[in-house]
């Protein structure tokens, strides 16, 4: 049976706002709570992202060990359609570049290594061939 499925990473970040704005600018997406706690972060209508303040609240148990460094682990990996739109924008940002944009010959696409303002890795991807076609 075929299943359907959506991701909703949620990331813990230091300051909401700073980083629904990043993402706003970079990748185009919308807010869709907006506040300095917590943030859904919308393209076309759907989720895509959440944002959440590294701070505890009542209604989640520590979402992060602070001791940790932030991102450990962690690569946000995007496929976009438009790669050196994005990457315009990336250097317009002044997102620490970790790798400049080059052909990933595994994959059969164009990527941009960067961080975001709590560190954590994203990778913007161009068009794959793997991916289906709308």
């Amino acid at each position: 049976m075929a299943q359907t499925v959506w991701s909703q990473t949620l990331l813990v970040v230091s300051d909401v706002e700073a980083s629904s704005r990043f993402y706003c600018a970079l990748l185009g997406f919308e807010s869709g709570h907006g506040g300095d706690e917590y943030e859904q972060l919308m393209m076309d209508g759907e989720l895509v992202m959440q944002l959440h303040h590294d701070g505890p609240d009542d209604d989640h148990a520590e979402l992060m060990v602070n001791d940790a460094p932030r991102g450990n682990g962690v690569l946000m990996w995007f496929e976009v359609a438009d790669f050196d739109a994005v990457a315009a924008r990336a250097t317009e940002l002044g997102a620490t570049v970790e790798r400049a944009p080059q052909m990933n010959e595994n994959a059969k696409q164009l990527e941009l290594w960067l961080r975001d303002p709590d560190g954590y890795t994203v990778v913007i991807a161009g068009p794959s061939e793997y991916r289906p076609r709308r």
